[in-house]
Protein backbone atom coordinates (compact mmCIF):
# COMPACT_ATOMS: atom_id res chain seq x y z
CA UNK A 1 0.00 0.00 0.00
CA UNK A 2 2.84 2.39 0.80
CA UNK A 3 4.36 1.57 -2.57
CA UNK A 4 1.10 2.53 -4.26
CA UNK A 5 0.98 5.77 -2.27
CA UNK A 6 4.53 6.72 -3.31
CA UNK A 7 3.81 5.82 -6.93
CA UNK A 8 0.70 8.01 -6.78
CA UNK A 9 2.68 10.96 -5.41
CA UNK A 10 5.24 10.58 -8.19
CA UNK A 11 2.46 10.46 -10.75
CA UNK A 12 1.35 13.97 -9.77
CA UNK A 13 4.52 15.27 -11.46
CA UNK A 14 3.80 13.58 -14.80
CA UNK A 15 2.66 15.83 -17.68
CA UNK A 16 -0.97 14.67 -17.62
CA UNK A 17 -1.34 15.34 -13.89
CA UNK A 18 0.65 18.59 -13.98
CA UNK A 19 -1.67 19.93 -16.65
CA UNK A 20 -4.76 19.20 -14.55
CA UNK A 21 -3.05 20.60 -11.43
CA UNK A 22 -2.26 23.90 -13.16
CA UNK A 23 -5.80 24.19 -14.56
CA UNK A 24 -7.51 23.31 -11.29
CA UNK A 25 -5.35 25.59 -9.11
CA UNK A 26 -5.66 28.49 -11.56
CA UNK A 27 -9.45 28.20 -11.58
CA UNK A 28 -9.51 27.71 -7.81
CA UNK A 29 -7.60 30.90 -7.05
CA UNK A 30 -9.59 32.82 -9.66
CA UNK A 31 -12.84 31.74 -7.98
CA UNK A 32 -11.52 32.60 -4.51
CA UNK A 33 -10.25 36.00 -5.68
CA UNK A 34 -13.65 36.82 -7.18
CA UNK A 35 -15.37 35.65 -3.99
CA UNK A 36 -13.03 37.83 -1.91
CA UNK A 37 -13.88 40.93 -3.97
CA UNK A 38 -17.62 40.32 -3.78
CA UNK A 39 -17.68 39.66 -0.02
CA UNK A 40 -15.31 42.57 0.70
CA UNK A 41 -17.47 45.02 -1.25
CA UNK A 42 -20.62 43.63 0.36
CA UNK A 43 -19.25 43.99 3.91
CA UNK A 44 -18.06 47.53 3.29
CA UNK A 45 -21.33 48.59 1.66
CA UNK A 46 -23.35 47.21 4.59
CA UNK A 47 -21.20 49.02 7.15
CA UNK A 48 -20.88 52.28 5.18
CA UNK A 49 -24.36 53.50 6.01
CA UNK A 50 -24.10 52.97 9.76
CA UNK A 51 -20.46 53.85 10.49
CA UNK A 52 -19.20 57.40 10.11
CA UNK A 53 -16.11 57.57 12.33
CA UNK A 54 -12.91 57.02 10.27
CA UNK A 55 -11.31 54.82 12.94
CA UNK A 56 -14.36 52.55 13.02
CA UNK A 57 -14.27 52.26 9.24
CA UNK A 58 -10.61 51.20 9.48
CA UNK A 59 -11.46 48.57 12.12
CA UNK A 60 -14.24 47.21 9.91
CA UNK A 61 -11.90 47.00 6.91
CA UNK A 62 -9.16 45.21 8.87
CA UNK A 63 -11.62 42.84 10.56
CA UNK A 64 -13.30 42.06 7.25
CA UNK A 65 -9.95 41.37 5.57
CA UNK A 66 -8.80 39.06 8.38
CA UNK A 67 -12.13 37.23 8.46
CA UNK A 68 -12.11 36.72 4.71
CA UNK A 69 -8.49 35.56 4.78
CA UNK A 70 -9.18 32.90 7.42
CA UNK A 71 -12.44 31.86 5.77
CA UNK A 72 -10.89 31.49 2.33
CA UNK A 73 -8.05 29.39 3.74
CA UNK A 74 -10.67 26.86 4.79
CA UNK A 75 -12.33 27.10 1.37
CA UNK A 76 -9.18 26.44 -0.67
CA UNK A 77 -9.39 22.65 -0.32
CA UNK A 78 -13.15 22.33 -1.01
CA UNK A 79 -13.01 24.66 -4.01
CA UNK A 80 -9.94 22.94 -5.44
CA UNK A 81 -11.73 19.61 -5.12
CA UNK A 82 -14.81 21.01 -6.84
CA UNK A 83 -12.73 22.24 -9.77
CA UNK A 84 -10.49 19.17 -9.96
CA UNK A 85 -13.53 16.91 -9.76
CA UNK A 86 -14.33 17.64 -13.39
CA UNK A 87 -10.96 16.18 -14.46
CA UNK A 88 -10.86 13.05 -12.28
CA UNK A 89 -12.22 10.68 -14.93
CA UNK A 90 -9.50 11.87 -17.29
CA UNK A 91 -6.84 11.21 -14.65
CA UNK A 92 -8.30 7.82 -13.72
CA UNK A 93 -8.08 6.72 -17.34
CA UNK A 94 -4.46 7.90 -17.51
CA UNK A 95 -3.53 5.81 -14.46
CA UNK A 96 -5.45 2.79 -15.71
CA UNK A 97 -3.61 2.69 -19.03
CA UNK A 98 -0.30 2.58 -17.18
CA UNK A 99 -1.13 -0.13 -14.62
CA UNK A 100 -3.65 -2.44 -16.29
CA UNK A 101 -2.51 -5.04 -18.82
CA UNK A 102 -3.21 -4.21 -22.48
CA UNK A 103 -4.16 -0.68 -21.50
CA UNK A 104 -7.65 -1.63 -20.28
CA UNK A 105 -9.66 1.33 -19.02
CA UNK A 106 -12.99 1.81 -17.32
CA UNK A 107 -16.05 3.59 -18.61
CA UNK A 108 -16.18 7.36 -18.54
CA UNK A 109 -18.92 8.60 -16.24
CA UNK A 110 -21.84 10.51 -17.82
CA UNK A 111 -21.60 14.30 -17.63
CA UNK A 112 -24.27 14.62 -14.94
CA UNK A 113 -22.59 11.96 -12.81
CA UNK A 114 -19.24 13.76 -13.15
CA UNK A 115 -20.85 17.02 -12.01
CA UNK A 116 -22.47 15.24 -9.07
CA UNK A 117 -19.17 13.60 -8.08
CA UNK A 118 -17.38 16.95 -8.23
CA UNK A 119 -20.04 18.55 -6.04
CA UNK A 120 -19.98 15.60 -3.63
CA UNK A 121 -16.18 15.72 -3.25
CA UNK A 122 -16.39 19.44 -2.59
CA UNK A 123 -19.18 19.06 -0.03
CA UNK A 124 -17.30 16.29 1.80
CA UNK A 125 -14.17 18.44 1.94
CA UNK A 126 -16.17 21.46 3.14
CA UNK A 127 -17.83 19.37 5.85
CA UNK A 128 -14.48 18.07 7.08
CA UNK A 129 -13.01 21.59 7.13
CA UNK A 130 -16.00 22.99 9.04
CA UNK A 131 -15.74 20.18 11.59
CA UNK A 132 -11.97 20.75 11.84
CA UNK A 133 -12.58 24.43 12.54
CA UNK A 134 -15.01 23.56 15.34
CA UNK A 135 -12.63 20.98 16.81
CA UNK A 136 -10.14 23.70 17.66
CA UNK A 137 -12.18 24.02 20.85
CA UNK A 138 -11.53 20.37 21.79
CA UNK A 139 -7.77 19.95 22.23
CA UNK A 140 -6.56 16.41 22.61
CA UNK A 141 -9.26 14.60 20.64
CA UNK A 142 -9.54 17.03 17.73
CA UNK A 143 -6.64 15.52 15.78
CA UNK A 144 -7.95 11.97 16.24
CA UNK A 145 -11.47 12.85 15.07
CA UNK A 146 -10.11 14.88 12.17
CA UNK A 147 -7.93 12.03 10.91
CA UNK A 148 -10.64 9.40 11.36
CA UNK A 149 -13.24 11.50 9.54
CA UNK A 150 -10.84 12.26 6.69
CA UNK A 151 -9.77 8.63 6.40
CA UNK A 152 -13.33 7.35 6.20
CA UNK A 153 -14.89 10.00 3.98
CA UNK A 154 -12.13 10.48 1.42
CA UNK A 155 -11.23 6.79 1.10
CA UNK A 156 -14.88 5.91 0.52
CA UNK A 157 -15.52 8.63 -2.06
CA UNK A 158 -12.34 8.11 -4.08
CA UNK A 159 -12.54 4.33 -3.99
CA UNK A 160 -16.08 4.48 -5.34
CA UNK A 161 -14.92 6.84 -8.09
CA UNK A 162 -12.27 4.34 -9.19
CA UNK A 163 -14.49 1.27 -8.86
CA UNK A 164 -17.54 2.76 -10.60
CA UNK A 165 -15.57 2.90 -13.81
CA UNK A 166 -15.64 -0.91 -13.89
CA UNK A 167 -18.61 -2.08 -11.81
CA UNK A 168 -22.27 -1.20 -11.12
CA UNK A 169 -22.96 0.76 -7.96
CA UNK A 170 -24.25 -2.26 -6.00
CA UNK A 171 -21.09 -4.25 -6.73
CA UNK A 172 -18.96 -1.26 -5.78
CA UNK A 173 -20.65 -0.93 -2.41
CA UNK A 174 -20.32 -4.66 -1.70
CA UNK A 175 -16.65 -4.52 -2.67
CA UNK A 176 -16.11 -1.54 -0.40
CA UNK A 177 -17.84 -3.24 2.54
CA UNK A 178 -15.86 -6.48 2.10
CA UNK A 179 -12.59 -4.54 2.08
CA UNK A 180 -13.55 -1.74 4.45
CA UNK A 181 -10.53 -2.13 6.74
CA UNK A 182 -8.05 -2.10 3.85
CA UNK A 183 -9.76 0.91 2.29
CA UNK A 184 -9.86 2.72 5.64
CA UNK A 185 -6.14 2.05 6.11
CA UNK A 186 -5.53 3.65 2.73
CA UNK A 187 -7.72 6.52 3.90
CA UNK A 188 -5.34 7.16 6.79
CA UNK A 189 -2.60 7.85 4.25
CA UNK A 190 -4.96 10.23 2.45
CA UNK A 191 -5.72 11.92 5.77
CA UNK A 192 -2.05 12.80 6.13
CA UNK A 193 -2.11 14.43 2.70
CA UNK A 194 -5.32 16.33 3.50
CA UNK A 195 -3.87 17.57 6.81
CA UNK A 196 -0.63 18.84 5.26
CA UNK A 197 -0.74 22.49 4.14
CA UNK A 198 -0.04 23.03 0.42
CA UNK A 199 0.06 19.27 -0.12
CA UNK A 200 -3.69 19.18 0.53
CA UNK A 201 -4.19 21.05 -2.75
CA UNK A 202 -3.19 17.91 -4.65
CA UNK A 203 -5.58 15.68 -2.67
CA UNK A 204 -7.89 15.05 -5.66
CA UNK A 205 -4.97 14.06 -7.91
CA UNK A 206 -3.34 11.88 -5.27
CA UNK A 207 -6.67 10.35 -4.26
CA UNK A 208 -7.66 9.21 -7.74
CA UNK A 209 -4.20 7.80 -8.55
CA UNK A 210 -4.02 6.00 -5.20
CA UNK A 211 -7.51 4.52 -5.28
CA UNK A 212 -7.25 3.36 -8.90
CA UNK A 213 -4.23 1.32 -7.80
CA UNK A 214 -6.00 0.04 -4.69
CA UNK A 215 -9.03 -0.98 -6.73
CA UNK A 216 -6.78 -2.97 -9.06
CA UNK A 217 -5.39 -4.88 -6.08
CA UNK A 218 -8.78 -5.59 -4.51
CA UNK A 219 -10.81 -6.39 -7.63
CA UNK A 220 -8.84 -6.84 -10.86
CA UNK A 221 -11.27 -5.95 -13.67
CA UNK A 222 -12.31 -8.46 -16.25
CA UNK A 223 -11.09 -7.84 -19.79
CA UNK A 224 -13.28 -5.55 -21.82
CA UNK A 225 -15.01 -7.04 -24.81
Amino acid sequence: MLGDALASLREIFTPAFRGVLVKSLSLTFAILAALWLVLDRLALSVSAGSITAPWLVLIVKVTTALGLFVGLIFLIAPVSMLVAGFFLDELAEHVETSIYPAGRTGKIAPALQSIWLALKFSMVSLLVNVVAFGLWLLPGINAVIFFMANAYLFSREYFELAALRFHPIDEVRNLRIRNRFTIFSAGLIMAVVVATPVLNLVTPLFGVAFMVRLHKRLAPPTPQA
